[in-house]
């Protein structure tokens, strides 16, 4: 992993999160404002019927978790980061059947409000499957 942040702590988070967990979600790189995560394609993330490409809930749930990380290392103390999210916009762009891959950039972090761009792609895929862009209330300390 290529960190310039102590991600044990955040590491912990996924691993004692039932859902994070259960779906294998890795950290892969944390850095100042960024993080890159991925889960490994499974027969039950996948949808019922023909193409059985990966449901969409997968990509929103890394979105939506890989921008609270990337924001958690704009606080001093990532591990006991206190935020909230409070929009969540995602545009799926193809269907998914591969190990999906997310990268999460900080566009904003203020003293209450932080801001993330985001891209979900998959191994079977040239082009992103998935971006999204969400909005986050920051608790900081005062």
């Amino acid at each position: 992993m290529a960190s310039d942040l102590d991600s044990d702590g955040l590491e912990a988070f996924i691993t004692e999160h039932g859902y994070l967990s259960w779906l294998g979600v890795s950290l892969d790189t944390i850095e100042q404002g960024r993080v890159e995560m991925s889960v490994a394609e499974t027969e039950d993330l996948r949808n019922p019927g023909p193409g059985r490409s990966i449901h969409g809930g997968i990509a929103a749930t890394l979105i939506d978790t890989s921008s609270g990380f990337a924001l958690r290392t704009t606080f001093e103390d990532p591990t006991n980061a206190r935020l909230a999210t409070t929009d969540l916009d995602v545009s799926y762009l193809r269907p998914a059947t591969g190990d999906l891959t997310v990268q999460a950039d900080v566009l904003r972090a203020g003293k209450t409000t932080g801001v993330t761009d985001v891209s979900v792609s998959s191994s079977d895929a040239d082009e992103p499957v998935a971006v999204g862009r969400t909005t986050y209330r920051l608790f900081r300390d005062s």
